[in-house]
């Protein structure tokens, strides 16, 4: 089992930069793949990015490629997702969530385990 707590969420205003942080417990959690995803309202979840557990591959959906990292550290059990360059269609809840295979291969890999979500709003 794994739980995932999100934070640094918040209120930025447009061209900010915000980073929001998954701490993980559970002490086999340098195995998973870790992904992000965004809900906004009205509208469904959305993968964001993804991180696989020991290579380190990094997946992003198109419209955050170039503006947002994803990045691990396993000995802290954390994961962050470092936003630049915000836009108000970033405004969203975001997600984190954890895939056992460890691969996290994007939108369609496994993730069994998700966290509570932290709110991110991006004014103009």
């Amino acid at each position: 089992q794994v739980q995932l707590v999100e934070s640094g969420g918040g209120l930025v205003q447009a061209g900010g930069s915000l980073r929001l942080s998954c701490a993980a417990s559970g002490r086999t959690f340098s195995a998973y793949g870790v992904g992000w995803f965004r809900q906004a309202p009205g509208k469904e979840r959305e993968f964001v990015a993804s991180i696989s557990a020991t290579a380190g591959k990094t997946y992003y959906t198109d419209s955050v490629k170039g503006r947002f990292t994803i990045s691990i550290n396993n000995a802290k059990n954390m994961v962050y997702l470092q936003m630049n360059s915000l836009k108000p269609e970033d405004t969203a809840v975001y997600y984190c969530a954890a895939d056992p295979t460890g691969w996290a291969r994007g939108a369609r890999a496994p993730y069994d385990y998700w966290g509570q979500g932290t709110q991110v709003t991006v004014s103009s």
